[in-house]
């Protein structure tokens, strides 16, 4: 087997260690990257929050090597939650729709957005974009069954990967079309967006929502 079949399976191998959640706190922007790139020991196998204790034993395990600590550097091993968003304040900015790497989250531009529980996989990558703060991470309640990790089962990991692949192929299926391809007798390129539009609508929803908290809690906006 050559140096690249064994690196591409053990890729696929680490890589169902993983727990799918796609949060970025290992460094990489998913966990594929993450497990190529332990793959090609250009990472180290504690650098997986979500995963905690049971990926770091596993990759040991898978790659022969000594079990470490969780890297903090990478952040902490904390209980599972997911995101819920406030309605009421939601000022339909379309900022979370475009980080969700699970398309866990369903709503359209100046409209209320709302997750669907059962597809949130806690991330937290919907947090920061969000301009009002309407985001809020709520515990879930582990099934005391849950293997091979505490908080998640293998299929839902498989399942959170399947969404990831699902999405990605979605935009990159975009970009092309959007960009024509060598056979299009029309220009496809997309007119340039008109972003200070979009930014002055996205500060005069933000200013909306501070003067209705500032009324209902009785400060200055």
């Amino acid at each position: 087997m050559s140096t690249r079949a064994r690196q591409a399976v053990s890729a696929d191998r680490i890589d169902a260690w993983l727990p799918q959640t796609q949060c970025t706190q290992c460094g990489y922007p998913r966990c594929r990257a993450y497990a190529e790139a332990v793959a090609h020991g250009e990472a180290g196998i504690n650098q997986c929050p979500p995963g905690g204790e049971v990926t770091i034993a596993a990759l040991a395990k898978l790659l022969h090597a000594s079990p470490a600590p969780l890297d903090p550097r990478f952040g902490i091993h904390k209980p599972r939650a997911r995101a819920v968003i406030d309605e009421a304040v939601c000022i339909g900015c379309r900022k979370c729709l475009d980080v969700c790497p699970v398309d866990a989250i369903v709503g359209a531009r100046k409209l209320m957005h709302t997750v669907i529980a059962r597809e949130c996989n806690g991330c937290e990558l919907c947090l920061p974009p969000c301009p009002v703060d309407c985001i809020v991470m709520v515990p879930v309640d582990s099934d005391e069954a849950a293997e091979p990790w505490p908080e998640y089962t293998r299929a839902e990991a498989d399942h959170w990967r399947v969404r990831t692949e699902n999405r990605l192929r979605r935009l990159a299926l975009r970009k092309r079309t959007r960009h024509g391809t060598p056979h299009s007798t029309e220009s496809a390129a997309p007119l340039p967006p008109d972003r200070e539009r979009i930014r002055a609508e996205i500060r005069a929803a933000v200013a909306r929502v501070k003067a209705l908290k500032a009324r209902t809690t009785g400060q200055k906006p």
